[in-house]
């Protein structure tokens, strides 16, 4: 039996995302790193020099882009900008100015994250999202950033809110998942949505040829029989809301992992049998498709962005498997009409999944003693499709 072949249309964008955190190595100012190397440190290991990418930025632009891809989205460290209160640093802007060039000098459309998790110390030290000067506190940091984004077209504001407001800025990969995670802050949820806001507002206005939007954690959310109700209720503060939220925006940003059965007594545990990653979420690639369907009838047709979606493996070719068959999903979808405009996956490098390195979603591996990049053979695969603009299977 032949695999089928989906072509997407020329203008729809391939490419790969990373997290500052997560792979820049030595983000010393954040709240993160201090929780790292706390006495009482709730996560197994340290980010450390994490894949230094940070030093090796124009090395990871270059391998995405010789592989065919065509975009890059990365995040701005808000404890670089400004490490201690009031304090800016003119170097590290430049810095993330000069990752901005590198990706225009090798053909690569950047994406811009200003708030990907990670926090200032400082800021986190007086509550975080919190206290009640946060958005005055975000405001100028977005303002301060965006001198250098005057050719950015792509800008995200914050990453996952949701998971935000469950977490209050991040949480480990392996407790990642729906039936493990609180109620969302609803204060905290209130102030990240007027964060948002705002910070689209003042890039609209001196950026107005930018498209703005931000990124959602989506579940495929199934019902237990008879338990509609109850998944609704469940969804909706966790999800449904911040969807709404970006109802309108230039692009909506889904990321899309796994599935979570919902039941008279909240999400129910996932069977034994069940394939698992090394998250420990069920392997389940139509919770791509189902999420970009959810999200465009939740968020009143506004376009998507698929803006994270992959698989923590160890076995690459069960990624292009999964990628594969999660992208079938999306064409079914944007088939029956609905606007989704590209796909970065999650990601290019193996990273510092929030506690762990353990799981390993990248599409380039790195040696932990010398920091070489080890291309894997997803990369090719999926740099081919960017280039073909068609998803085929090379092993099917």
């Amino acid at each position: 039996m032949t695999s089928p072949v989906f072509d997407f249309p020329e203008n729809f964008i391939w490419g790969a995302a990373t997290a500052p955190h997560q792979v820049e190595g030595n983000n010393v100012a954040s709240d993160w790193w201090a929780r790292e190397h706390s006495p009482r440190t709730d996560v197994s290991e340290p980010s450390g020099d994490s894949c230094d990418s940070y030093n090796r930025y124009d090395e990871d632009i270059k391998l995405l882009a010789e592989s065919g891809l065509a975009m890059y989205r990365f995040g701005i460290e808000w404890a670089r900008i400004e490490p201690a209160e009031g304090c800016f640093s003119k170097a590290q802007l430049l810095h993330y100015r000069r990752m901005i060039d590198t990706c225009r000098e090798c053909g690569v459309e950047p994406m811009v994250t200003l708030y990907h998790f990670s926090m200032p110390l400082w800021f986190a030290a007086k509550g975080g999202w919190d206290r009640p000067d946060a958005l005055e506190k975000f405001e100028r940091y977005v303002r301060y950033v965006l001198q250098i984004l005057d050719d950015v077209t792509w800008i995200c504001t914050i990453n996952e809110p949701n998971m935000v407001a469950l977490t209050q800025g991040g949480t480990q990969g392996t407790d990642f998942i729906a039936a493990s995670l609180p109620a969302p802050d609803p204060v905290i949820s209130k102030a990240l949505v007027s964060a948002h806001h705002m910070a689209r507002g003042i890039i609209k206005e001196q950026l107005p040829g930018s498209k703005v939007g931000w990124t959602i954690a989506c579940q495929a959310f199934h019902a237990v029989p008879g338990c509609e109700r109850e998944m609704e209720e469940y969804q909706y503060p966790r999800e449904d809301y911040f969807t709404k939220e970006g109802s309108g925006d230039d692009f909506i940003g889904v990321q899309a992992y796994l599935r979570t059965f919902v039941g008279k007594n909240g999400p129910v545990p996932i069977a034994d049998a069940v394939e698992r990653t090394l998250t420990g979420w069920e392997y389940f690639p139509p919770a791509l498709g189902i999420a970009v369907r959810h999200t465009w009838e939740t968020a009143g047709h506004t376009p998507i962005f698929i803006t994270e979606n992959g698989l923590a493996t160890n076995d690459d070719r069960r990624r292009i498997d999964y990628t594969f068959d999660a992208l079938a999903g999306v064409h079914e979808a944007m088939k029956d009409g609905i606007a989704v405009l590209g796909y970065t996956h999650w990601s290019l490098l193996d990273n510092y999944e929030w506690g762990s390195f353990k799981p390993t979603f990248g599409l380039v591996g790195w040696d932990k003693e010398t920091f070489e990049r080890r291309p894997k053979p997803s990369l090719g695969w999926l740099g081919d499709v960017s280039r073909t603009h068609t998803v085929s299977h090379p092993y099917r």
